[in-house]
């Protein structure tokens, strides 16, 4: 996902250079591709927000506000922010000229961002993520001007990447506002260097700096030798320039460079024969007794360290993420001496158990809100029955419509898989994951609160006879690419790299437009960046090719979603969830069941095993799902669909596709994909 993020900020960098020469100023729109009809509900609920977010925006602390208005599918989400140094007069100018502009420049486009020197506006047709940190979200673009250091660019460049830096620091973990400004000394041609950073407000430290460093390490090259340079995504920005453009004093310090002390010359050793010559004479017991009191010293020093090193300690922090050391040979933030009082921020890619433990007091919720929410959890609310636990639909009292899974109190082996939910789910923000909003853990009870989709789970859908009718082709391929698109985020662009092991129709759930989502990640593994696979002895999900179903006193395989090495070896990886997909990519195209069964109780031929007889015999289109009708969509990408999903489910998974080739696959039509060989 970065590298197609980095190919498209080429390209627009590269316009705007050319559009823009010599520009420096603001405002910048960019626009979506997703247009809304003039005189509409969205139109409305655009007037509603141009009308009331700069109001609320100007009269918050934080100088932030957001808006959700109307209904799915015209519903609006608004965000306005306003830069930390300003005052609530300017930032409801801003945001009104915003609201003005903003629609010209992109109009009837219900996806746009517009950024001024003071403020930035963003409205979209789909959810705004507050703690989104740019994964799976708008794109990054960095803005370059013209005017060049000519003396001694490097340097420049490396003072640059320091003081960006450290105002990210600053602004992380030491700004109610997550905002900062810095300062930093240069040379002659340019005595000063200024920058600025923010994030959206509310925002956890370590996700706001994860934010910020994307943007320095990864666009920050593109503007090399710039005298100034803007760095934007739409939940965090950078900034830095040669001339003064924020109010108030820097709250971040960079004096010049302490020139490095040279190294004091080598004395050669004098021969104990020369000393006596004219030199000073030591006996043999002033000698003895320096050596005795050296090797006293010596020992207590080496019980201190070892009792220092017994003592409790709070676990070490991490440095920030910073550019190359080959960028950064000349500066580093303690020859510069840097004069913020912020504590080093921990490695963003991993959340500290402080920042866990502020996520989850921020969403904790009360029980009795929840009980009143769900009606007692009465029958009538119940959405389903997972493994460990019920999932009911709920209202709040402001109206939001929520699931709530809740822990069966008999299930003590529920409760670590509750606990990894938890972890995971709150930490992954991406548009195909959904989403968790609360926890509650009081009166022994134990719950999760999630986004209510409201066409509950693909299997429902596609497996009813006369439901999955409402599934035409196009919204079966978007499911497909959807939840591609997901589990590519969780495999390769998240902060984690997360292995699902329970991917199955059941656990995809399907919003009002019918975009997936998916869902239960009780299940769900943490690799290391580096680790391939991980082994269990115990064997979780949906019964495997290989599982065991008892039947007439024998033992039979059953079909399914888990992949063989999975099942019969407990080895699990990115290629296992890559079968899942495999798998579930066939049912959506036949509309068939994995785990089919015929009327007499029976097992029927395993679906794996018809597709591939059918592709085989070059037959693959008499597995298509009769409710899609003769001609009625594109036979080839269907085909095409039926090829990916038995790449995905062979035997090897050394000849299985991680899931970024599959969205490659699905994006092209062109691309060419290699023979599948015959599930095992």
């Amino acid at each position: 996902m970065m590298a197609h993020h980095i190919l498209r900020l080429a390209a627009i960098v590269a316009a705007v250079a050319l559009l823009l020469p010599g520009a420096t100023g603001y405002p910048w729109p960019f626009c979506g591709d997703s247009t809304f009809k003039a005189n509409g509900t969205y139109q409305a609920n655009l007037n509603v927000a141009a009308a009331a977010l700069p109001k609320n925006a100007s009269a918050s602390p934080d100088l932030f506000a957001t808006a959700v208005l109307g209904a799915v599918p015209e519903q609006l989400w608004a965000m306005g922010l306003c830069r930390g140094d300003i005052n609530s007069t300017e930032c409801f100018s801003c945001l009104t000229q915003a609201f003005q502009d903003l629609p010209n420049d992109c109009s009837y486009i219900n996806n746009a961002v517009i950024y001024y020197d003071t403020c930035m506006l963003h409205y979209s047709i789909n959810q705004l993520l507050p703690e989104d940190d740019g994964d799976g979200s708008w794109l990054t673009y960095g803005i370059p001007y013209n005017g060049n250091v000519t003396t001694d660019p490097g340097r420049f460049n490396q003072l640059v990447a320091v003081l960006v830096n450290a105002t990210a620091d600053y602004a992380a973990h030491n700004s109610s506002r997550r905002f900062a400004t810095g300062e930093a000394d240069f040379d002659q041609e340019f005595p000063k260097v200024y920058s600025l950073a923010q994030c959206t407000p509310g925002m956890r430290p370590a996700r706001c700096r994860k934010c910020l460093a994307g943007l320095v390490t990864n666009w920050l090259e593109s503007l090399e030798n710039n005298i100034r340079g803007s760095i934007l995504w739409v939940n965090c920005t950078c900034r830095y320039d040669v001339t003064p453009f924020f109010n108030g004093p820097a709250m971040v310090r960079l004096p010049s460079p302490i020139p490095s002390a040279p190294a004091p010359a080598l004395t050669p050793a004098v021969p104990p024969a020369a000393a006596g010559e004219g030199g000073r004479k030591y006996s043999v017991a002033g000698v003895v007794l320096a050596v005795v009191l050296s090797t006293l010293a010596a020992l207590i020093l080496v019980a201190c360290v070892c009792f220092w090193r017994r003592r409790p300690r709070a676990p070490a922090k991490q440095p920030c993420i910073y550019p190359s050391p080959t960028l950064l040979s000349n500066f580093t933030a303690s020859d510069l001496q840097i004069t913020y009082t912020a504590d080093l921020c921990t490695d963003p890619m991993y959340s500290t158990e402080a920042d866990d433990m502020e996520m989850a007091d921020s969403m904790m919720m009360d029980f009795s809100t929840l009980r009143a929410a769900t009606g007692d959890f009465d029958k009538s609310n119940k959405l389903g029955e997972g493994g460990f636990g019920a999932v009911y639909k709920g209202v709040l009292p402001d109206g939001d419509e929520i699931a709530v899974k809740r822990l069966s109190q008999s299930s003590t082996q529920g409760v670590e898989e509750l606990k990894n939910e938890l972890a995971l789910v709150a930490k992954l923000k991406h548009r195909n994951l959904v989403r968790l909003v609360g926890i509650c853990l009081e009166q022994q009870e134990r719950l999760l609160v999630y986004e209510f989709v409201p066409n509950r789970s693909l299997d429902l859908i596609l497996f009813d006879t006369e439901k999955r009718e409402q599934l035409d082709w196009g919204q079966r391929y978007r499911i497909i690419n959807g939840v591609a698109r997901g589990l590519r985020y969780l495999h390769e662009d998240s902060q984690f790299r997360v292995v699902h092991r329970d991917l199955k129709a059941s656990n995809i759930l399907l919003d009002a437009n019918m975009n997936p989502k998916i869902s239960d990640f009780g299940l769900a593994r943490i690799f290391e960046r580096d680790q391939t696979q991980g082994v269990t002895g115990r064997i979780v999900g949906t019964l495997s090719v290989y599982s065991c179903l008892r039947q007439n006193s024998e033992l039979i395989n059953e079909p399914g979603y888990t992949a063989p090495e999975y099942a019969m070896r407990g080895k699990y990886s990115v290629k296992s969830d890559a079968f899942s997909f495999g798998v579930m990519v066939l049912e959506i195209v036949t509309g068939r069941s994995c785990n089919d069964w015929n009327s007499a109780g029976t097992r029927s031929q395993d679906l794996l095993s018809t597709v591939w007889e059918h592709w085989d015999a070059g037959t693959a289109t008499a597995t298509i799902d009769p409710c899609l009708g003769g001609g009625n969509f594109p036979v080839g990408q269907v085909l095409r669909c039926i090829h990916i999903g038995l790449l995905c489910v062979q035997g090897d998974p050394a000849a299985r596709p991680v899931l970024s080739s599959v969205v490659m696959m699905l994006g092209s039509d062109t691309m060419t994909l290699q023979a599948p060989s015959k599930p095992e």
